[in-house]
């Protein structure tokens, strides 16, 4: 059975999600959710679902480096196979990802290698993108750079604002993200697609 750690910074919605699923013939548990803000709104869900929870919050470090050391000592100490990103807002530094190299996943609200970064859903609409779409990649050095692993799409609608197509979709993050984390844990690779829900097209 693989151990999971999820690091949040907000509501955490795609880690309901992922411990949700995480369940019955699953091959992976929840282990630990870690957030980098004592206000994230995620931690009370994951208390309320039985997960471990902690707190290394950024503001309290002089300098990146000290933060990620904490926050590999605490999850050094709930030793997981597979951590994932779900919504955490700090960005890693390369020695972070080389400690913890081909385990990391993260979820970005784009097809990928389209629009890296933030402001993604604005930056499709404006380009007068047909679709959109959320993808799983393997975290490396480079900013959401890494292999992707699944994808999952929406249609840009006539009139979307960056808020109407977000919300759609975050509905596509809920289905790809635990998808692609089943395979994973299972030890399968290869990249995953998923089509819209019936409806969405």
């Amino acid at each position: 059975m693989k151990r999971v750690a999820i690091l949040i910074s907000g509501g955490g919605s795609n880690m309901v999600r992922l411990a949700e699923d995480m369940r019955g013939d699953h091959p992976a548990r929840p282990v630990l959710v870690l957030a980098n803000d004592s206000g994230a709104g995620g931690l009370a869900k994951a208390a309320a679902l039985g997960i471990e929870t902690a707190v290394v919050d950024h503001r309290d470090f002089a300098d990146r480096a000290g933060f990620e050391m904490r926050l590999t000592e605490t999850l050094e100490a709930a030793a997981p196979d597979i951590i994932c990103l779900a919504g955490f807002m700090r960005i890693l530094t390369p020695a972070f990802t080389a400690r913890w190299a081909g385990r990391v996943l993260n979820i970005h609200p784009s097809l990928l290698p389209l629009y890296p970064g933030l402001d993604t859903h604005a930056r499709a609409i404006a380009a007068g993108d047909a679709e959109a779409g959320c993808s799983v990649h393997e975290v490396t050095a480079e900013l959401d750079g890494g292999p992707v692993l699944g994808q999952a799409r929406v249609p840009v609608r006539p009139g979307d604002t960056p808020e109407t197509l977000a919300a759609r979709v975050l509905v596509q993050e809920h289905r790809l993200y635990p998808a692609v984390l089943r395979r994973v844990a299972a030890g399968e690779t290869g990249r995953i697609d998923l089509p819209p829900p019936e409806g969405m097209d």
